[in-house]
C-alpha cells in the first residue's frame, strides 16, 4: 500500500469518527490539534526520531504522546488517534495524514478546497470578494487558500478539483492572443 492510500486510510478513520453527529471535538479543532502535533513533530528531530524508530518500546512511545498531548491541550480523541499511528508505526505519514483528514472532513462537510494564486498579496476585502465569486461560479461552498505567484502579471487564477479559473492578466491576453489569431 502507497503512502498516500496508507494516509487516506487512516484519515478516514479519524474522520468518520469526528463527523459522527456525537463526536465532542469539531474536525477543524481535530484538524487544529493533529497540525500542532506535527508542528511539535517537525520543530524536535529527537522527538521524531524517538517516535518513529522501533528501538524505543511502544509504551515509551505512548507516554511521550500523552506529555505532549497535556501541554498541548489535545483532546482525548486526538490523543488515542496518535496512539493508534505509533502502534502501528505510521507516526513519520502524520504530515499527511493531515492533509488527507482536512480534505476528507472538508468534502465531508460540504466544502470544495480552492487555490487561489494572485500577483500580490490579497486585502482581506479581495479575498472575501474572490471566494464569494467563485462560490458563484461553483455553487459550492468554498475554503481557499491563497498564496502569491511572482510570474502573474495581475489578477487571479483560482484551482478548484481539475478545473482552472483563470482571470489573471496573462490567461486574458493569451485569450485575446487566440480570438485574435483565428481572424486572420
Amino acid at each position: 500500500m502507497t503512502l498516500s492510500a496508507v494516509a487516506t486510510r487512516y484519515a478516514n478513520a479519524l474522520a468518520d469518527v469526528v463527523t459522527a453527529g456525537a463526536s465532542p471535538l469539531r474536525p477543524a479543532d481535530a484538524a487544529a490539534e493533529l497540525q500542532s502535533f506535527a508542528a511539535a513533530l517537525d520543530a524536535s528531530p529527537e522527538l521524531r526520531n524517538a517516535l518513529s524508530t522501533p528501538a524505543v518500546p511502544v509504551g515509551r512511545k505512548r507516554a511521550v504522546i500523552a506529555k505532549i498531548a497535556g501541554i498541548l491541550k489535545l483532546s482525548g480523541i486526538t490523543r488515542n488517534f496518535l496512539f493508534i499511528l505509533v502502534d502501528h508505526r505510521r507516526i513519520a505519514a502524520l504530515p499527511e495524514i493531515v492533509q488527507s483528514f482536512e480534505a476528507i472532513a472538508d468534502e465531508r462537510m460540504g466544502f470544495a478546497r480552492a487555490d487561489v494564486l494572485s500577483a500580490q498579496e490579497l486585502s482581506e476585502a479581495q479575498r472575501a470578494a474572490t471566494i464569494a465569486e467563485l462560490e458563484r461560479l461553483t455553487a459550492r461552498r468554498l475554503r481557499a487558500r491563497f498564496a502569491v505567484d511572482g510570474s502573474l502579471v495581475g489578477g487571479v487564477m483560482a484551482r478548484i478539483g481539475s478545473t482552472v479559473y483563470d482571470g489573471s492578466l496573462r490567461g486574458r491576453l493569451q485569450g485575446l492572443q487566440r480570438r485574435l489569431g483565428g481572424q486572420g
